[in-house]
């Protein structure tokens, strides 16, 4: 951990897509430094949530099912959004692409929305979870992309909307990180090679990375960041 113990103490936290990888992750530094962390997600995750985060069954799609599982949630100091999918491949089909738009970017949306009020009566933050694909396309993954460059100008928008309320709304833009999704990938060594080989720091990226980070546009350093999507990618995207 690389920040000062209890940074967060006494702090309400909201992490949609949180029950594995990286919203996993993200929670369990929330909560490592005192807040009070509520994973939104769905099934029972990976098992890597540590006890101290409560987790509730919510769908991002569902505007009843997040209304349900923030019913008694009263003032939020934080909100990421984390929840997402990809198709490879099979995002060409237009009903798959639809799919995909519908949790990745207007799942983000109706997040953001539904924790507005929540937020502004403590001057909270918003963080969303863009990609490296929020900057240029993906031949297999066309819904990921578009649905990722949809969060970059989503983010923007309401930092601009949300800013009289008081709430910074900001976002990561993680790169080639090791987690499940990206397992097959990382095995290959003919695919994972010209990865590295473009990557200036010639590693892949953690979880963990990326969540420092995160925590980081949450902390009272950046209180005067706003609008910003911020790349934890190594380097991939300048090289």
């Amino acid at each position: 951990m690389t920040y000062q113990s209890g940074l967060f103490a006494g702090k309400r936290a909201i992490v949609a897509g949180a029950t594995q990888g990286i919203g996993a992750t993200i929670a369990n530094h929330l909560a490592a430094l005192g807040a009070g962390v509520t994973a939104l997600g769905l099934g029972a995750g990976d098992g890597t949530l540590h006890d101290a985060v409560e987790v509730r069954q919510a769908d991002v799609t569902s505007a009843a099912s997040l209304t349900a599982a923030l019913a008694d949630v009263g003032d939020l100091d934080i909100v990421f959004n984390c929840a997402g999918i990809i198709q490879r491949g099979a995002e060409h089909d237009p009903e798959v692409f639809a799919r995909v738009l519908e949790v990745n970017l207007t799942g983000t949306m109706r997040v953001c929305s539904a924790t507005r009020d929540r937020l502004k009566a403590r001057r909270g933050c918003i963080v969303n979870t863009a990609s490296m694909l929020t900057f240029f396309g993906g031949g297999l993954v066309p819904g990921y992309a578009a649905s990722k460059g949809g969060v970059g100008q989503l983010t923007k928008s309401l930092a601009i909307a949300y800013a009289a309320d008081g709430i910074r709304v900001n976002a990561i833009a993680p790169g080639w990180i090791a987690t499940p999704l990206t397992r097959a990938l990382q095995e290959d060594p003919a695919r994972s090679g010209p990865i590295l080989a473009r990557t200036p720091m010639a590693r892949w990226g953690t979880p963990e990375d990326v969540a420092r980070a995160a925590v980081f546009l949450c902390t009272p350093a950046a209180a005067f960041i706003t609008g910003v999507i911020l790349p934890v990618d190594g380097g991939y995207m300048v090289s």
